[in-house]
């Protein structure tokens, strides 16, 4: 046995999989993240100091991990299934999740052993992960074709099956200590981005098929409220909730713009921005609007009070999702189509450094849990 070992034992977790735990909880004995992950069971969080790390899903991969104390690639992960794109992490740092285009399913991570516990069968293209508490929402499409979207004013593309058009998309949501999906929520066609409410008792979804943002309760399911896009802006896609719940945004990709909706959901204003805007989300102060306008290659800033741009920082290709790190110091942007990962300075509003060697890059969070369009403290 390695020295050292001796502080280990095996342990049961939720899934009913043997997994290694510490028997000394002072952490008497130490040893190196190196022969943790030799051994196959190193934390990542361990390895990457007090900064923490952040988890990338590669759709043409796995989840690659960066360490944030270095802006370095520093492992990966073997999700045991293809084309992750949602990703979540735990607020204890336990689980990583991830959804998998490619196999239906959702992987369950165990960060501490490295290696998958659970798969979790979702339904066809699931796509969008947010956690909260034990819970994990995961938006799936049923109706959705693949493929990159039309482009706008192009004429629809036939298809035999009208039906299969009209089916809404779902919101599975899976409970983590039982391991399996105990709800689903009907949303509408291509359900894109999922949002909580301040309070967590409201579900806040965009459907990009028929250019709509529904709420729904938390609890039931129930629809509360529709609010249609068209005369604002078609394909609805990021939505968050300013860090105070006074108001929310959400991008409008055909519409080249944002919208501004009030607590109550109401619309507000519309602010113009680059071309395609996708991943949107407050910084950690709710200061600052980010936006990735994905076929502007920018990553633009807006004044969260006045609306007005602050800054457009010039990016990669098709740059999705993106996170803040825990220190506020950086933004890590995924951008899928030049296989990077980019660090953008706060204070500069520059790029500072390319993380490439990635595999369509998708979306990004970290541990410690931090701001982003996939994830919030």
């Amino acid at each position: 046995m390695a020295p050292g070992l001796e502080a280990f034992m095996v342990c049961g977790n939720p899934f009913n999989t043997e997994i290694i735990c510490m028997k000394h909880p002072q952490n008497k004995y130490k040893i190196t993240a190196a022969l943790l992950f030799a051994l196959g069971m190193g934390s990542t969080s361990a390895m990457a100091g007090d900064k923490g790390v952040a988890y990338v899903s590669n759709q043409d991969g796995g989840v690659t991990i960066i360490d944030l104390a270095t802006m370095e690639t520093k492992g990966s992960l073997d999700i045991g299934a293809k084309g992750p794109r949602g990703i979540g992490v735990t607020s204890d740092g336990k689980f990583l999740v991830t959804a998998n285009r490619d196999d239906g399913n959702i992987s369950v991570i165990d960060l501490a052993a490295g290696k998958v516990v659970k798969h979790i069968p979702i339904g066809k293209n699931p796509e969008f992960v947010r956690v909260l508490g034990d819970k994990v929402y995961i938006s799936y499409e049923p109706s959705s074709k693949g493929g990159p979207p039309p482009k706008p004013g192009a004429a629809p593309v036939e298809d035999d099956d009208d039906d299969e058009e009209k089916i809404p998309a779902k919101i599975s949501v899976v409970d983590l200590k039982q391991g399996k999906v105990v709800q689903e929520i009907t949303g509408g066609p291509e359900t894109e981005g999922i949002e909580f409410s301040k309070d967590g008792k409201k579900l806040v979804i965009t459907n990009e098929a028929d250019n709509t943002i529904t709420v729904h309760d938390i609890q039931s399911g129930k629809l509360l409220k529709t609010i249609h896009t068209h005369k604002y802006g078609d394909r609805p896609r990021g939505i968050k909730v300013s860090p105070d719940g006074s108001f929310y945004v959400s991008t409008l990709e055909y519409g080249n713009k944002f919208m501004v909706l009030d607590k109550n959901f109401n619309p507000v204003k519309t602010v113009n921005t680059g071309k395609t805007p996708y991943g949107i989300s407050f910084d950690p102060e709710g200061k600052n609007i980010y936006v990735a306008a994905s076929k502007e290659k920018t990553m633009e800033v807006y004044n969260a009070k006045t609306f007005k741009k602050v800054k457009s920082v010039t990016t990669g290709d098709r740059c999705w999702h993106f996170s803040f790190t825990p220190d506020k110091q950086n933004v890590l942007l995924a951008c899928g189509k030049s296989d990077e990962v980019l660090v953008i300075d706060t204070q500069k509003l520059e790029v500072t450094k390319r993380i490439g060697d990635k595999q369509m890059p998708w979306g990004i969070v970290t541990y410690p849990k931090s701001a982003g369009t996939l994830d919030k403290p």
